[in-house]
């Protein structure tokens, strides 16, 4: 079951027109467990910092903490929450023109905690605004399907200069034996890599960041991608190949369960 809620009342068609045929906004995804969720301040942070980007106004934060409240209280208790900030009075026309911006809450049943380990294809390319989870989402998918048309799971995104930024919807780490290196470069960091680089923190699991060059990446023991649905293994980059490393992917879920669940 689905449910849409615009501004707190329930979503119609004539609401969702705008955000369809103009497509400007941007959005935060999240877990939702007994009706609370991890990484509040994350989730807060990120729709302030894109509606002040997009639409040039605050959101403010109780607001966000109203809406989010409300949703939890419709839906079931445990659910997967996309919270899309736009503004059905955008006009493209005249994109300085102010606007209010609306809130929209989606909740649908929740993502598996089970999921497959990928093989992923690389592609040169590097999102527009990569910083800001916007919600033009249509080269993510398109390279996503292309990379299954060539017979792997998915699209493993590489900058000009040769360095790995990014997954097609998730983040990626690379393990050496002994810690995790995080890739530089232009990227969104995702809420769940941000509550997986805390836990392991806590774990006394050393990490660092820098580039990681794709020539380079079969020199690692093994991979994997996080997002806000969970952990997958990465097995398999183009021509590299990573064993299942079962305890990697513990030692990650043993981290990412060490975070706190909030009700906002």
């Amino acid at each position: 079951m689905t449910i849409a809620l615009l501004n707190t009342q329930p979503a119609t068609t004539d609401d969702l027109r705008a955000l369809a045929l103009v497509n400007y906004g941007h959005f935060t995804a999240m877990q939702v467990r007994d009706r609370a969720l991890q990484g509040l301040e994350f989730h807060v942070e990120r729709l302030q910092t894109g509606t002040r980007e997009l639409f040039g106004v605050e959101l403010d934060r109780e607001r966000i903490l109203t809406q989010l409240r409300g949703a939890l209280a419709a839906g079931e208790a445990d659910a997967s929450l996309r919270f899309t900030v736009f503004a059905r009075g955008f006009d493209y026309r005249k994109p300085l023109q102010a606007v209010e911006p609306d809130i929209l809450i989606t909740l649908t049943p929740p993502a598996s905690a089970d999921k497959p380990p990928l093989r992923v294809k690389s592609y040169r390319f590097v999102r527009p605004l990569p910083h800001i989870k916007h919600v033009g989402t249509f080269p993510l998918f398109h390279f996503r399907r292309q990379a299954q048309l060539a017979g792997h799971d998915d699209a493993l995104f590489v900058a000009d200069d040769g360095c790995v930024v990014e997954g097609s919807i998730w983040n990626i780490g690379c393990w050496d034996g002994e810690g995790v290196v995080w890739p530089e470069g232009p990227a969104l960091r995702g809420t769940g890599e941000r509550l997986l680089q805390a836990g392991l923190a806590g774990l006394g699991v050393p990490q660092r960041h820098g580039p990681v060059a794709l020539a380079e990446v079969g020199g690692f023991r093994a991979a994997f991608a996080c997002n806000a649905s969970g952990l997958q293994a990465v097995i398999g980059i183009d021509g590299a190949v990573f064993p299942a490393d079962a305890a990697l992917m513990d030692l990650l879920a043993r981290a990412q369960a060490s975070q706190p669940w909030e009700r906002p």
